[in-house]
């Protein structure tokens, strides 16, 4: 497992991402249980992930996640883990499962993040405190970890006007954004627009069901369709997966234009390299897994937050959720040595093997 060596970056300025409706302060575990402090090490953690659509979850998340809580408690902790699958149902079938284990605490990275606000309810009801892994799940969470997200899609924004410079004007662009029960996905779409708006015209825009692919490939063909393929200058893609299925809708109608992504998934880092996309959002997950398994042991153990969680973040039913919220980077060929190498989250061989080695000689990517 390789393990990107990248501090827990935290911002000193509150943050606050929705304040609509009467909401409650969140427990931040500022309150110690001696049943949870005699504890110690011997924990038991309960770790749910979205989907596994997107590489990311199962090839860094988890076992960073995973790797951390063992590390904090001298390999003694219990894990118990479920993915479902993009699933809602599934996932609240899985929370009823971790309550029925009796978990400390729950790391949730919810599918659909109003649906499982009642699941909230019912782990915090049977004792177990909720930290909220990358997208803001409703409901009375103690605790919250994640990147910037307007930050992300106003970095997304600003490498597209770049890529696009003098033609921003000349065209339209497409603007996929993702689902609609991501909360996260509303403020890529936010952070993008705020960029944007006034300064190139939008064709045609989606939001992608469940983040597939396959959806995204189905809505830029409509979108070639609408608008014809030679009005179409740039599309901004609100992460790696679907710019793949994108890119292969603009290359069978035989359209090259600067797409955007999110993710630094390997096969978006390739296809920059050779200059099918033009950029990924570059997200640490070392710093935000450390984040989430740091406050999870802390709550479990009947600890503060204080020196872990220095933001403040306000959902539709919660405010002043301790949170981490950690910055983004945005790769394009140029920065590919100091970032995903750099970091060790993949080899040159990986990235640069067959076919690709040629283009990455051409971008200079070292050994």
């Amino acid at each position: 497992m390789r393990r990107a060596a990248v501090a827990v970056a935290t911002g000193a300025m509150a943050v606050s991402l929705a304040a609509c409706g009467s909401a409650d302060k969140a427990d931040g575990g500022s309150g110690s249980s001696s049943s949870s402090a005699a504890k110690g090490d011997n924990i038991r953690i309960g770790l749910l992930l979205p989907e596994n659509q997107t590489a990311r979850y199962e090839k860094f998340d988890r076992p960073l996640i995973e790797a951390k809580i063992k590390e904090l408690t001298n390999n003694k902790a219990t894990i118990d883990y479920n993915n479902a699958k993009q699933d809602a149902n599934l996932q609240a079938q899985q929370v009823d499962t971790m309550i029925t284990n009796k978990v400390d605490v729950l790391i949730l990275d919810a599918v659909d993040a109003k649906a499982v606000k009642n699941s909230v309810q019912k782990a915090v009801d049977a004792g177990i405190k909720v930290v909220a892994y990358d997208r803001l799940a409703e409901g009375p969470i103690s605790a919250y970890t994640s990147f910037d997200n307007v930050s992300v899609g106003k970095t997304q924004g600003e490498a597209l006007l770049a890529a696009l410079g003098g033609k921003a004007k000349s065209g339209q662009i497409v603007m996929m954004n993702g689902s609609v029960t991501d909360p996260n996905a509303a403020m890529f779409k936010k952070g993008a627009h705020s960029v944007i708006d006034g300064k190139v015209k939008v064709g045609k825009e989606y939001d992608t069901k469940e983040w597939k692919p396959e959806n995204a490939n189905a809505n830029m063909e409509a979108a070639i369709s609408a608008l014809g393929k030679n009005k179409i200058v740039g599309v901004y893609s609100a992460n790696d997966g679907m710019a793949g299925g994108i890119i292969t809708a603009l290359k069978a109608a035989g359209i090259n234009v600067p797409v955007t992504g999110q993710d630094a998934e390997l096969a978006a880092v390739q296809r920059i390299v050779a200059g099918e996309q033009f950029m990924s959002v570059y997200k640490p997950y070392a710093p935000e897994a450390a984040a989430a398994a740091e406050m999870a042991v802390a709550l479990a153990q009947g600890k503060t937050l204080d020196s872990i969680a220095k933001d403040k973040v306000d959902s539709g039913s919660a405010k002043a959720i301790p949170s981490v919220l950690v910055p983004v980077t945005s790769l394009t060929k140029d920065n590919v040595n100091d970032t995903v190498l750099k970091d060790g989250v993949y080899t040159y061989d990986e990235i640069c093997g067959g076919k690709y080695k040629s283009a990455c000689e051409k971008a200079g990517v070292k050994q």
